[in-house]
């Protein structure tokens, strides 16, 4: 008597899980489920990105800078022909740690190392000499934009800080001149290699990406990764026997590490 009480509960029990009610609940549950997925993808992606590359034309002081985060003293360099890393510890925290890979900066050889390490980069330092900029700019500005148009920078999107070098010299040019002249460089650029033809911008890949947003003037906040401007000086005023003034670049380190 009380199985054949209960079975109209049972039957309505029955019609209720089968109703669209939890028909919703499973579809969350298996959206909630991928997203968990993909984001322990992503997760798992950038982890596996431990290295800091750093890049700029010759004689923008990256061997010196190199130098300057690994051991702290000074040393002559010359032009680079061939990549260094090494592993970089934050003062903080020893247990946190980076690679950083020293790139060449010469025409002939600087996208042939970039695109061998760009995969494993989890941010990327630029380095400006920020007494020559006014003169180099425009090359500045060109190999920037080979960085920032490639698609493994754009899918990854690693952290980008450009460092201002040579900030001890008398003549260097502030960060923010240099965020703001570069803008109106990369801005120039692109609408040139947009106006170009295809067969000469790649039409075998369907030509390079498109930098920032069509229709507007190009800025640094259209990027799909953050992008930082700083003041250092891997000389340091008072050149070899000073220390470097790196303390804005190693912080920007701690934070990306």
């Amino acid at each position: 008597a009380m199985a054949g009480g209960l079975e109209p509960h049972l039957e309505a029990l029955r019609r209720e899980l089968r109703g669209p009610a939890v028909l919703s609940v499973l579809v969350a549950l298996i959206a909630v489920a991928i997203t968990f997925l993909i984001w322990r993808f992503v997760q798992g992606r950038r982890s596996s990105r431990k290295a800091v590359l750093l890049l700029g034309l010759c004689d923008a002081g990256k061997t010196l800078l190199f130098a300057r985060l690994l051991s702290g003293r000074y040393r002559d360099t010359q032009t680079s022909i061939t990549d260094s890393s090494a592993v970089y510890r934050l003062s903080q925290d020893k247990s946190t740690n980076v690679t950083l890979i020293d790139l060449p900066g010469h025409e002939s050889l600087r996208l042939q190392f970039l695109e061998r390490f760009k995969a494993a980069a989890r941010a990327i330092v630029f380095v400006v000499d920020s007494v020559a900029f006014q003169r180099e700019v425009k090359d500045v500005a060109e190999f920037l934009y080979q960085v920032l148009v490639d698609g493994t920078v754009l899918r990854n999107a690693p952290a980008l800080l450009v460092a201002c070098n040579k900030q001890d010299v008398t003549m260097a040019k502030s960060a923010k001149l240099i965020q703001q002249q570069l803008e109106k460089e990369l801005n120039t650029l692109r609408v040139t290699r947009s106006a170009a033809p295809t067969s000469l911008e790649g039409s075998a890949t369907g030509g390079p990406a498109q930098l920032g947003k069509k229709g507007k003037d190009f800025d640094f906040s259209q990027l799909p990764m953050k992008v930082e401007f700083v003041e250092c000086s891997a000389r340091g005023s008072k050149g070899e026997e000073g220390e470097a003034d790196l303390e804005a670049l190693e912080k920007w380190l701690a934070k990306v590490a």
